[in-house]
């Protein structure tokens, strides 16, 4: 974008500011290379609603037979059909999904061909390219984790986690610009000046957030690694409480690696700079903690949600709960939110086979590109060992209804 154009939109951005009564909306939370964002974001419920329009077809996708999908008959997609069941609490609003959410729902499961059958009769395969004409890009993995917190400062739990600020703006850009669809900053308002919201350090030096904190926890990199999944659960020191802190809000600076950083400084290798291989540099280097936190200059905010069912995962950005292995976030400029995908990709550092039909259910401000996808798998340390190592390479086709 040119400069002339760049200032003509910090002038109508700036009249925005006094004369906006958008709602806020929550933008997908950052995401660390190997431990990408779990990003929730909470929507109103479809019955709330008013109805979408069909789905577009863009040109990142091209239609295909089933026949080419490698592994489609070897996955087992009845374990797809709760998750795309979720989608369609979101999905059936549009024309074009009505039908096929439908007969989803009357699939018999005791059949082993019967979801594969359904897939195949209601829906055309669309293979994934990329602006460049590739068709391969990046799988990495994300997952729910848990902490040791405490509603009260004391003892070992000394990091807070904050809900958001009130002082913080979000301005959608295709108020100004439609094509922009999708992208918006953030900042606060200073006189009648609309400026950059602090960074995280500005923040911590500053204790701008004191009294918005939510919780405190125990260890400040599961603190910072909270904020890269986006949502996560905290075991409350009474033993008996779990609560989980979803995403709420982001303080719109830009996200920067922490594993780059240390990459940069020579300090670990490419290989190295998992969230284990991180969190092993800072074991040794305890005073520069900071500094590699102060890194990265966003900040994400939460709020928090009670665990009803602990077999629930977070809502993504579809609005609805995850479900472990059968869940991907993804670029929604070239992926429709809601749609299944069959992903073709490999285990974390392996070459074995991943091939199954998930659901597009999230967004990541990391997940940029046609064929980009965020495995989620799951909750817990298991489920976090797996994201940390996955950084695999994969192919994409999304299914989009007859």
């Amino acid at each position: 974008m040119s400069f002339i154009r760049l200032s003509l939109l910090a002038s109508i951005l700036l009249g925005l500011v006094s004369c906006s009564t958008t709602p806020r909306q929550p933008p997908a939370a950052p995401s660390e290379p190997a431990v990408p964002v779990a990003p929730a974001r909470p929507v109103p419920s479809p019955a709330e609603l008013p109805g979408l329009p069909r789905t577009e077809i863009n040109s990142a996708l091209r239609p295909v037979t089933f026949a080419v999908l490698p592994g489609w008959k070897s996955d087992d997609q009845r374990e797809a059909l709760p998750a795309f069941l979720a989608s369609c609490a979101v999905l059936i609003r549009r024309p074009d999904w009505k039908g096929a959410c439908a007969a989803g729902a009357n699939v018999d499961v005791s059949d082993d061909d019967a979801a594969r059958k359904f897939f195949e009769n209601y829906f055309v395969p669309y293979r994934v390219a990329n602006p460049d004409g590739s068709l391969s890009g990046t799988v990495t993995g994300y997952y729910e984790p848990l902490l040791q917190g405490a509603r009260k400062r004391g003892g070992r739990y000394q990091t807070p986690l904050h809900g958001a600020p009130d002082d913080i703006l979000t301005i959608e850009l295709a108020s100004v610009f439609p094509e922009l669809k999708g992208q918006r900053v953030r900042g606060r308002l200073v006189g009648n000046k609309v400026v950059a919201y602090p960074s995280r350090a500005e923040l911590n030096k500053s204790n701008a957030l004191a009294g918005k904190e939510i919780l405190w926890v125990d260890d400040a990199i599961d603190a910072f690694f909270l904020q890269v999944q986006g949502s996560g659960r905290v075991q409350l020191d009474d033993g008996k409480e779990i609560v989980r802190l979803a995403y709420a809000d982001q303080n719109g600076q830009p996200y920067k690696s922490i594993g780059r950083y240390l990459i940069d400084k020579g300090e670990l290798t490419l290989d190295q700079a998992s969230a284990q291989g991180i969190k092993a540099w800072v074991r040794a280097n305890p005073k520069r903690q900071q500094e590699l936190l102060n890194a990265n200059p966003s900040y994400v905010f939460f709020r928090e949600e009670k665990v009803t069912d602990p077999n629930v995962g977070p809502k993504g950005a579809l609005g609805v709960p995850l479900t472990p292995q059968r869940s991907i976030a993804v670029d929604p400029q070239y992926i429709p939110l809601g749609a299944p995908v069959f992903l073709s990709t490999t285990q974390p550092n392996s070459n074995v086979a991943l091939q199954r039909l998930v659901l597009a259910q999230d967004t990541g401000s990391a997940i940029k590109n046609a064929v980009r996808a965020d495995y989620f798998w799951g909750f817990g340390a298991q489920a976090g060992e797996q994201a940390g190592r996955m950084k695999q390479r994969g192919a994409m086709w999304v299914l989009l209804p007859k």
